[in-house]
């Protein structure tokens, strides 16, 4: 039995959307404005956002699977590395409880849909054979 890939377009998508999320958590934990705020929101999301493109930029360039569990740890990786460094350069804050957070949250994230998605293609295949 074959095993369907997401389709990379989708995969983006999922991890955008929770990077945004982890965006808007954050905020609504520190009280500030979120769909009140959109400038504030995307000033909070945009270092993580374009560090999240930019890993998937460099995964599609090498052709590689995303939607796997070692890629999304790649993707994780890459997403916090560079996410803290443009965090830092555009004069945000960069506090070791916020590294901490960021660095956790964001392996649950991204990490752990498509650890969801490897346990669901096993249960497929197990049933299959």
């Amino acid at each position: 039995m074959t095993e369907t890939r997401l389709p990379v377009a989708l995969v983006v998508v999922i991890d955008a959307i929770l990077v945004a999320v982890f965006g808007v958590i954050g905020r609504l934990s520190h009280a500030e404005g979120v769909f009140s705020d959109i400038p504030g929101l995307l000033g909070t999301i945009w270092p993580f956002l374009i560090a999240v493109l930019a890993a998937h930029a460099v995964l599609l360039i090498r052709r590689t699977s995303a939607d796997r569990l070692l890629p999304g740890v790649v993707i994780w990786a890459v997403t916090v590395v560079v996410g803290l460094v443009l965090r830092a350069l555009s004069g945000q804050g960069t506090a070791l409880a916020f590294m901490i957070v960021a660095t956790l949250t964001l392996a649950l994230f991204l990490i752990g849909w498509r650890a969801i998605v490897a346990l669901i293609r096993r249960v497929r295949r197990r049933r299959a054979a």
